[in-house]
């Protein structure tokens, strides 16, 4: 069978690979595979991980053959879930099995999902409908980790917001706060067709970084808005979530910022009384409350998807990905067509 294979830093090939060892675990074919800033940067080399490794945690497929313990029968399409945990350590046992500190995330510390089948222990399954398009489901594994974020934080309706990055999370943060009964939202960013996205998925306002505190004041009075979600993940924003938020309000930290900010003014964390969340992957319920919403049509999803590609051609996927003009890049294993994504 093929997969997608990291061989080395910047090196993606498709090969031939042997068909996964099933055991007890259900085998499942991909309908769609989607790829994301994990995915590019571990092919870069800024997320290190033993080569070769097949890439990929972005699963929407159907059942081929099913697990030991019968949980979906064959043909049921399912996402996968990419987390896997030990089940026995103080975190599983206490339902906080994303933080496993035995776990891993398959495409980075094991084999990943780009490939014609893989084997998935069955409890990691989770049904999807069949009503929902391939548009629609190209974006499920995001949606779960941004509902897990959202548990984090408790909203009331009234409330303002900002949003800082309207990238595929960034866009689903905004949708969900609006389904949460926020419906003063400000999304920023510099890009002026995710501002425009943004405005039809419910966000009262929108405005590039360095008229976002102009945006904030003219909707809060000057008093800073009661939540700020930073979906971008770099230092600076972080530090513009800090200066939006209010006194006494909190900011949701989505985005991976893997240093401290520069220029962050910390007293000011001090003075607000600011409350920091951060939130980390999901819980396998995430993803079920995730396609719930989905499949209600609560949420829009199908403009989140850009482009697709053949998975033979992966690397042209990945260049399509990188490119900053697109939000969801898919790898389709049987081609793409237009028709087969409505």
């Amino acid at each position: 069978m093929r997969a997608v294979v990291v061989a080395g830093v910047d090196h993606v090939t498709v090969e031939q690979v042997a068909e996964p060892e099933v055991g007890r675990a259900a085998l499942v074919a991909p309908e769609i595979l989607g790829l994301c800033g994990t995915d590019i940067k571990i092919v870069s080399g800024a997320i290190p991980v033993e080569h070769p490794r097949v890439l990929g945690h972005e699963m929407i497929g159907r059942v081929v053959a099913p697990g030991a313990e019968g949980m979906l029968p064959e043909g049921a399409r399912v996402l996968v879930d990419p987390a896997i945990s030990c089940g026995v350590c103080r975190l599983c046992r206490d339902d906080r099995s994303h933080l496993c500190p035995d776990g891993a995330l398959m495409g980075r510390e094991v084999d990943g999902l780009f490939a014609d089948l893989v084997a998935v222990d069955e409890r990691r399954l989770h049904p999807v409908p069949d009503h929902l398009s391939l548009r629609e489901v190209a974006t499920l594994q995001v949606l779960g980790t941004c509902v897990h974020a959202q548990t984090l934080v408790e909203v009331f309706p009234g409330q303002t917001a900002a949003v800082i990055g309207l990238g595929i999370s960034g866009l689903l943060h905004v949708q969900l706060l609006r389904a949460r009964g926020i419906d003063r939202i400000v999304g920023i960013t510099r890009s002026a067709w995710k501002r425009r996205l943004a405005e039809d998925m419910g966000a009262m306002a929108t405005a590039a970084p360095d008229a976002a505190r102009a945006a904030v004041d003219e909707m809060t009075g000057g008093a800073g808005v009661d939540l700020v979600v930073e979906a971008a993940g770099y230092g600076a924003t972080f530090r513009q979530g800090v200066e939006l938020a209010a006194t006494g309000g909190r900011m949701l930290v989505f985005g991976i910022i893997s240093s401290p900010p520069d220029g962050l003014n910390w007293y000011e964390l001090y003075y607000k009384e600011l409350d920091v969340v951060n939130a980390r992957a999901a819980r396998p319920r995430d993803y079920d409350r995730g396609i719930a919403l989905a499949a209600s049509g609560a949420l829009q999803l199908a403009p989140l998807w850009s482009r697709g590609a053949a998975l033979d051609d992966a690397a042209g996927a990945l260049a399509m990905a990188r490119s900053g003009d697109t939000l969801k890049v898919t790898l389709h294993p049987d081609g793409i067509e237009e028709e087969v994504l409505a």
